[in-house]
């Protein structure tokens, strides 16, 4: 098939690239327009001889209608994902997260794509009110960045709904490893220790998240978006495994060898109400339709990904809290 991935140059969507190209399918992947023609996390991928790459913006309903022309499938990734920059801008979360998922449905809807997948988050469920959580958990959003989600979520479907469009919504969970930002938890927790730190700085320690190392998730977006029973469902992908920050700290500590001490520093810390203070994944659904599940541990995958860390710590700026 001929299929573009949007957001293909960041963390999930370089690894999706990566493995479509491995099963030897024709990939157009969107990033967003630069003057340096940057490709972001594309440009190591193995495999990138095999890749078309279409420079637009998923605001911009002209490109991506554009990139768009011919195309059977598109896997939706394109989107702002920092929490702590969606209370400083939530207008811009407003533009990419929701316009551009417009954009990309009406594109599909106008040129007869033949499926889309929209990429949801676990946070727009907010703090479980029961565990572990379905599809059927009331939806949540605690941040700007969640209710942009949920906004677009919910467009997805009423395209499905109201057009007949094949749109399938992918929730996965705390999704972990080789390409991550250090804006997300584990590399920040890897990144101070590898840089020498005997006390790194965090901010909510008691907080639980389900952690699903990045080719699983990869996997599962694969495996449901695809199959032909998924338009019009929303598909948890997790772990069904929960973790407290502070206890992913130990283990991470375990797994360097190094004893780790934490100090809370408030820049990290969100919002009172804002903060979600617990999420597991029940995955029960997406095993159901497809046989999906979390393959590589936890455990496996924070080795893996402090390995690639540690071989690209230049990458990264330890000394520096990325909103």
């Amino acid at each position: 098939m001929k299929i573009l991935v949007t957001g293909a140059g960041g963390f999930i969507g370089s690894h999706l690239v990566e493995y479509l190209l491995q099963r030897d399918h024709e990939v157009v992947a969107f990033v967003r327009y630069n003057s340096r023609n940057s490709w972001g996390w594309l440009e190591t991928v193995p495999e990138m001889e095999k890749l078309s790459v279409y420079s637009g913006d998923i605001r911009d309903l002209d490109s991506v209608k554009d990139a768009m022309k011919d195309v059977d499938v598109v896997f939706h990734l394109a989107a702002l994902i920092g929490i702590p920059y969606s209370y400083v801008s939530p207008l811009a979360y407003i533009k990419t997260n929701v316009e551009g998922t417009y954009n990309v449905l009406q594109s599909a809807r106008e040129s007869g794509t033949e499926r889309v997948i929209h990429t949801s988050t676990s946070e727009i469920y907010g703090t479980a009110q029961y565990v572990p959580i379905d599809e059927k958990h009331p939806v949540n959003p605690q941040s700007p960045y969640a209710a942009t989600k949920s906004a677009a979520d919910q467009l997805a479907i009423s395209y499905y709904r109201s057009f007949g469009l094949p749109v399938s919504v992918i929730r996965p969970f705390n999704t972990f490893g080789p390409r991550q930002s250090a804006r997300a938890v584990i590399p920040t927790i890897i990144t101070q220790i590898l840089s020498g730190k005997t006390t790194i700085k965090l901010g909510n320690l008691d907080a639980t998240r389900d952690m699903n190392y990045v080719n699983n998730t990869v996997d599962g977006f694969y495996e449901a978006g695809l199959h032909e029973n998924s338009p019009g469902e929303i598909l948890n992908l997790g772990s069904n495994r929960e973790i407290s920050i502070g206890d992913l700290v130990k283990l991470i500590g375990d797994i360097m060898k190094v004893n780790v001490n934490v100090e809370i520093d408030n820049k990290r810390l969100r919002p009172g109400k804002s903060e979600v203070e617990r999420l597991l994944c029940s995955s029960e659904k997406v095993f159901e339709l497809t046989g999906w599940k979390s393959e590589i541990s936890l455990e496996e995958g924070l080795t893996k990904t402090a390995t690639w860390i540690k071989e690209n710590l230049k990458s990264y700026k330890p000394e520096i809290y990325n909103v």
